[in-house]
């Protein structure tokens, strides 16, 4: 069987140390000769993207693909909203996709608890973290108008809420939304309420609710609502006081 595109699959990382991590992880698998080729890539805030290293690598002529997934713990809904948004994403793409499978969380593999245990035996020789100096400077109180809170409650991260978060915090950094135009700051949430319309964001202060958004979905906010101050109508459900149904196609 030829060798697979392998993709080490991780939650987030901006800063450039996590990220160097991350490729020495690869190029460590690229040198045990497994794959045929080696990327990483981020669910939640970080580039590249799942979606843009499976573009990739689709681009490239990968005759197959594994997702490999450094999440510990790994929630139960994991490979069901992966398998969703790789439905949504070939769906959407014109070009032939090769079979993408996913690999065993760390976790279930053998090994793990020597691993662990390798860990805490070399612990005198690891340089530990020094003393935390404590800032007495003050904070700024943001003044940025609008809020946008993206729900982790578990209807919302079983529908893909940790790529919804990642596409909207990649799409903040890359915008420059912070401060273009009125503003904006973003943040993970508890529970927002209407469950059946899973993912949920939640602009403020207007307390827009918007369901089924995908990154199509933050993308129209985005335009919509932030820059241009107007319900993102198509993802937009009304606070009347009624059960609310996702309406079709707008998950």
């Amino acid at each position: 069987m030829n060798k697979p595109d392998v993709i080490v699959v991780a939650r987030s990382a901006i800063a450039a140390a996590p990220i160097a991590e991350m490729q020495a992880l690869c190029d460590g698998l690229a040198s045990s000769g497994i794959a045929a080729h080696t990327s990483f890539a981020f669910t939640e805030q970080g580039e590249p993207a799942l979606r843009q290293s499976l573009s990739e690598r689709i681009e490239a002529g990968a005759n197959r693909i594994v997702l490999v997934p450094l999440l510990v713990p790994m929630e139960a809904s994991f490979a069901n909203w992966i398998a969703k948004a790789l439905a949504r994403w070939r769906a959407a793409d014109e070009r032939d996709w090769p079979p993408v499978l996913l690999a065993p969380p760390p976790m279930t593999l053998p090994g793990t608890a020597e691993l662990l245990a390798r860990a805490v035996a070399t612990t005198d020789d690891w340089a530990q973290p020094p003393e935390p100096v404590l800032k007495t400077e003050g904070s700024i109180v943001p003044a940025q108008k609008h809020r946008v809170l993206v729900c982790h409650g578990a209807p919302c991260t079983a529908a893909g809420a940790a790529l919804v978060w990642g596409h909207l915090r990649n799409e903040q950094a890359r915008q420059s939304l912070r401060t273009c135009g009125e503003g904006m700051m973003s943040a993970k949430s508890t529970c927002l309420g209407p469950c059946s319309l899973a993912p949920v964001v939640q602009v403020w202060p207007a307390g827009t609710t918007y369901g089924g958004v995908d990154e199509a979905g933050i993308d129209a906010i985005i335009e919509r609502h932030i820059l241009c101050g107007q319900t993102a109508e198509a993802y937009a459900y009304p606070a009347d006081g009624r059960k609310q149904r996702l309406r079709n196609g707008s998950a």
